[in-house]
């Protein structure tokens, strides 16, 4: 956990200053991995790899280091949105719960969540997990917009750093048939070619 200073005393900081929980209600839960299900659509890989493997010994060691967010399910359960990694690696650590923190979000902002989580937490993604991320991304907040505010391509650009027609070019991937995206991933088909 983080440390925080208080008058010369250290103190541990714990879940809910790190994430600003409280104001209204929200708490970190430990929730039963069987309660706890993937989003409808999930355009992110969690693969027992290397890194799973390094992840699952690090949380077996340790612990869950940062909460997954949820919002509960109309049939039972949790949707989890962030922390589909952690999760896996929980039940390879042996470890029968999740440490989330529950949060009422419609479709729109449940997506931008599970979505925004993933581009700032993994460092390597694929160019369909990439693809899908900023078109999901696009089509929620362009059902959130108002008049007055922000185009969706101009918040994408920048909280991406990527210019208007590079998102549309990789959010064009989208389109391909599943076997050409993945020779994308697989870097046998040129990303240049495959958006023409």
């Amino acid at each position: 956990m983080l440390r925080k200073e208080t008058k010369g005393n250290i103190s541990l900081t714990g879940y809910g200053d790190i994430f600003n929980l409280g104001s209204d209600g929200e708490q970190v839960m430990e929730i039963p991995l069987t309660e706890l299900h993937p989003p409808e659509f999930h355009p992110f890989q969690v693969n027992n790899d290397t890194a799973m493997q390094s992840l699952a010994e690090s949380i077996r060691q340790f612990g869950v280091r940062e909460p997954g967010l949820v919002r509960k399910r109309n049939e039972g359960g949790y949707e989890l949105l962030c922390g589909n990694r952690r999760k896996m690696a929980c039940e390879l650590a042996g470890i029968a719960t999740l440490p989330v923190i529950i949060r009422e979000l419609d479709d729109n902002d449940a997506a931008i969540a599970m979505v925004d989580s993933n581009l700032q937490q993994r460092e390597k993604l694929l160019y369909s997990e990439k693809a899908w991320a900023y078109r999901v991304k696009m089509e929620a907040l362009n059902h959130n917009g108002k008049k007055g505010e922000k185009y969706s391509f101009e918040i994408m650009e920048e909280q991406t750093g990527e210019s208007k027609n590079q998102i549309y070019r990789i959010i064009r991937l989208t389109e391909l048939l599943p076997a050409l995206l993945e020779k994308v991933d697989a870097r046998q088909l040129a990303f240049n070619v495959s958006v023409k």
